[in-house]
């Protein structure tokens, strides 16, 4: 049996700030458990609601099926039960599938359903899915919304309607009418969770459409930064948010957005600039350049 239920689950995840550490690879790309282990093992120590392995952070985009099953293994066994693991469903809808039921064997607490690969599909279609991945195990279920699965509001009431199992929605859009459509109609049957890149750009503002949490991809190479940035935006000190928006989170974008991908990339970078290495990034993502990584080093050192 999952330590939460469905409902608790929702609870926990909408009380903190949510981490999505990456995954750490050797220098030929292989999973680097014991480097990913002890970089779970930091993280935990900092109070946060949730731990999402094999995210889009954690590239779980580039990894095999088996891969993805030791990344969130080792992440339920390093956490110990000490906050909540939620493993990813990708793919099409039988993989997707195949994947729940391995994370709920794998004792994972919760699954985050990413967009189906690579096709376009239909309100009706991405209902199905979304639904047949919440009837294949008991797990609590957050959707993610974004790419070629944006879900209107329409949808969102239906799927909370028929899946007991669903329990959040993940926004990677940041259509605030839709999210105002989806908020008026839904309520807080769901934990809305923040999920666009650099999710501390769009926190204060989102946080009066639900989304008292949000996605922290800084918080592995600054996790103190990460969690005073969320305890500002959670008080509405909007002179702190922005102050820190200034200071940090502006020259961090410019450094991002040199490179698609580098949303995934500049994190790893994160890392290696506080002596924490991860490993590279795996294709088709590239890894920064020296002269990006000492930018983003000397940015650090000036919020450290």
């Amino acid at each position: 049996m999952p330590a939460y239920t469905p409902q608790e689950l929702a609870a926990q995840l909408r009380s903190g700030l949510l981490s999505f550490p990456v995954t750490h690879f050797t220098d030929d790309l292989e999973f680097d458990e014991p480097r990913y282990r002890e970089h779970l093992a930091w993280l935990i120590g900092y109070p946060v609601a949730g731990l999402f392995a094999a995210g889009g952070t954690g590239e779980g985009f580039s990894l095999t099926p088996s891969e993805i099953d030791r990344v969130v293994r080792a992440a339920v066994s390093e956490v110990g039960g000490r906050v909540p693991v939620m493993a990813p469903a990708t793919g099409g809808t039988a993989n997707a599938v195949a994947q729940a039921r391995a994370a709920e064997e794998a004792g994972a607490d919760g699954l985050l359903l990413m967009p189906p690969y690579l096709t376009e599909a239909g309100q009706a279609g991405l209902v199905e899915h979304v639904s047949a991945v919440c009837r294949a195990t008991g797990l609590g279920v957050v959707v993610y919304s974004r790419s070629n699965a944006i879900l209107t509001d329409r949808s969102v009431q239906i799927l909370a309607e028929r899946n007991p199992t669903l329990i959040g929605f993940k926004d990677g859009v940041g259509n605030i009418e839709s999210l105002t459509r989806i908020y008026a109609t839904v309520g807080d049957r769901l934990a809305y969770i923040g999920g666009l890149p650099t999710a501390e750009t769009f926190a204060l503002p989102l946080l009066q459409l639900g989304m008292s949490t949000y996605s922290s991809a800084i918080f592995n190479f600054v996790p103190q930064y990460a969690l005073d940035f969320y305890a500002d935006v959670r008080a509405q000190d909007r002179a702190a948010v922005y102050r820190r928006i200034r200071e940090f989170v502006l020259p961090y974008l410019d450094i991002r957005d040199r490179m698609k991908g580098y949303a995934v990339s500049i994190i790893k970078a994160g890392l290696a600039a506080v002596g924490r290495p991860a490993g590279p990034v795996r294709p088709p993502l590239q890894n920064l350049t020296e002269g990006e990584l000492a930018d983003l080093t000397a940015l650090i050192h000036k919020i450290s």
